[in-house]
């Protein structure tokens, strides 16, 4: 009795301790039960360049063991053939109609859910590590930072230095940036998004892997990516969490590689650049060794991962979990924009049951399983499997339309300016050019029709890209052949030309440009300045103010409009552009120095004296700064 008694009157504050301890270590024991995900993908990644798909030249040992130990999905399809589309699909399981994404800069809307937000809220870390300044979140891939903890994005880097970690990190760095956050984060399951450039062209593949494959880089650099795919790998068998991980690895898109005269990837919809490599190892490696032949496409990635976590959602997708009973086999859609970049039609296709339709201003009809090369077009309006195919595009447009979160009227011009050098440097570019051009995409060239030129416009930038400056012009010049009212050829020849000094050449480029296409903003400015190097200040300050209505901050446009009403005597106006430029780029010296130079011929030495020691306390060395405090001290 008495012992009971001293029990009831014991301190019961180390009892509480005791069971809050308890708790915590029953809900992180919880917590761990939940598998890590790992979603791994290879930029520009063919099926058929991959050994457990079928290649017989390929190296990729790594994928090899995966498919040994997980799941092969023989006939996976990707929703789009361009970077930011085709992931921003993978993240949200949604067609690219549907999240909006249709081209670079374009933000993903907070409305659709990504899988790193889902996952975070069921009490994961989470973390993405890029391979490219394409998935930058800061610049050219907005909102796909969605529920990411961290998002590895570039630091900011001087435009035109070396392509390595201005706008391409190494596979290899990648992975240490990835490994070394898994390292630091053990304590929860973890989601992990880690993207693989490497294989994008151009294909550039380090030692040994250049000189193993020096009759084909691109499978040097799918080579070099699956040795780093493995060193990833072996981190998690070090923290004894491969055997339990979910891991999912697969191609964004592939890569056309001249079949249907289309080198890279991004204006045609053949299988070339759709079929994708999907590999998925379960938890316990589940299933190990299997082969699924059942079409299944990209935006089905988000939907299984959730099925297998067992987590519930409201959120609607497109996709379906790659492990439910699917039935009759289920449609994949595909999408590209990219040719509207161009002034070309956007294209849809659909693939199901081995028919496959390419809805383009010139359709088209393949039988897969007769031609899986899609070399015999077959289209013919009365076909019975067209109009099947063609219905479930209606039936999906249709959709689409009634889903008010949709960003249908995304377009092409959504590109931010600061963002074109690095697009130009990862070979990717075009014009603000949007379907308000036209009013209907299929008055608009077919890019079947202009591929060629497509062709010679990426060997130009990539040309451009890697300093041959005449093997570039060439290029340009030569797509200009092929098509004088190719906006992008016009465009980028005349920036060209303005580099090298060219400055009529130039002018006359980028004022064809100009009148092909009104609403673009960066060909204004360029003209601008090419203008004010011949001497034609009047049609200058036009270009420029046309510049500056179409993008307000655009520093160099004010910068240089106010230089040139300086040199008119306009005062007021000049005062004005600079001021406004000052407030765009506070620290950058050049508007700072137009101000001095406006004072001093306004007889203000005092104010000139200010704006250059502004410039000074940034740049102590600033030549022009320098000089203008001379003079000064002169008078």
């Amino acid at each position: 009795m008495l012992a009971r008694r001293a029990l009831c009157y014991a301190d019961p504050r180390p009892m509480h301790k005791l069971l809050l301890f308890l708790i915590v270590l029953s809900a992180a024991a919880s917590a761990q039960r939940q598998p890590d995900v790992i979603l791994v993908t290879i930029d520009t990644l063919r099926a058929d360049h991959v050994g457990c798909f079928g290649s017989r030249r390929a190296s990729t040992p790594t994928l090899d063991r995966l498919c040994a130990d997980g799941v092969r999905f023989s006939n996976a399809i990707t929703a789009a053939p361009i970077t930011n589309t085709a992931h921003a699909s993978i993240l949200t399981g949604l067609y690219p109609s549907n999240h909006g994404v249709s081209d670079f800069g374009v933000p993903l809307a907070p409305a659709h859910v990504t899988i790193a937000k889902l996952l975070q809220q069921h009490g994961y870390s989470t973390a993405a590590f890029i391979g490219a300044v394409i998935l930058d979140s800061k610049s050219l891939a907005p909102g796909l930072d969605q529920g990411f903890d961290h998002y590895d994005n570039f630091a900011e880097a001087p435009a035109g230095g070396p392509r390595w970690n201005r706008v391409e990190r190494r596979a290899e760095v990648v992975v240490n940036h990835a490994t070394t956050w898994l390292a630091a984060n053990r304590t929860k399951p973890r989601f992990v998004w880690v993207h693989l450039f490497d294989p994008h062209d151009p294909y550039e593949p380090p030692m040994p892997f250049a000189q193993q494959f020096k009759d084909s880089p691109y499978d040097g650099e799918i080579a070099y990516a699956d040795s780093e795919l493995g060193t990833l790998l072996s981190s998690l068998k070090r923290q004894k969490r491969y055997d339990g991980a979910l891991i999912i690895v697969l191609g964004d898109h592939g890569e056309g590689l001249g079949e249907h005269n289309e080198n890279t990837h991004g204006i045609f919809l053949y299988d070339s650049t759709l079929h994708i490599p999907l590999i998925v190892k379960l938890p316990g490696n589940a299933q190990k060794g299997s082969t699924v032949p059942e079409q299944v496409r990209s935006v089905d990635v988000l939907p299984t991962i959730l099925d297998r976590l067992g987590i519930s959602t409201t959120a609607k997708f497109d996709g379906a979990s790659l492990f439910s009973n699917r039935g009759p086999e289920t449609a994949a859609i595909s999408e590209t924009d990219y040719p509207l970049r161009f002034g070309w039609a956007p294209i849809k296709s659909v693939r199901m049951n081995g028919s496959k339709y390419i809805e383009a201003p010139h359709p088209e009809l393949y039988s897969l399983g007769k031609d899986p090369g899609e070399r015999k077009n077959i289209y013919q309006p009365w076909d019975a499997e067209l109009q099947k195919l063609r219905g479930i595009l209606a039936d999906f447009r249709n959709e689409v339309s009634k889903n008010p979160a949709s960003e249908k009227k995304a377009t092409a011009g959504a590109t931010p300016a600061s963002t074109v050098e690095e697009l130009r440097a990862l070979g990717y570019l075009g014009n603000v050019w949007g379907s308000t051009t036209a009013p209907e995409p299929s008055l608009l060239p077919d890019p079947k029709d202009k591929i060629e030129v497509q062709n010679l416009i990426h060997a130009g930038m990539m040309q451009d890209e890697g300093g041959n400056s005449a093997a570039a012009r060439m290029a340009f010049g030569n797509a200009l052949k092929a098509d004088p009212s190719s906006l992008t050829a016009l465009s980028q020849l005349g920036e060209m030309e303005l580099k090298a000094g060219d400055y009529r050449d130039a002018a006359q480029h980028l004022a064809a440009a100009l009148r092909l296409n009104p609403e673009d903003g960066g060909v204004a400015l360029h003209l601008g300045q090419a203008l004010q190097k011949v001497g034609d200040l009047k049609g200058a300050a036009q270009a420029l103010e046309t510049a500056l209505k179409l993008s307000p901050g655009q520093y160099g446009a004010r910068v240089q409009l106010g230089e040139i009403y300086l040199s008119q005597k306009n005062i007021t106006a000049a005062q004005d552009q600079l001021e406004a430029a000052m407030l765009l780029e506070g620290k950058k010296p050049e508007a700072h120095i137009a101000m001095a130079r406006l004072y001093l011929s306004q007889q203000q030495p005092q104010k000139a004296g200010a704006e250059l020691q502004r410039v000074l306390r940034n740049d102590p060395k600033n030549r022009e700064a320098l000089g203008l405090m001379q003079e000064l001290r002169k008078h």
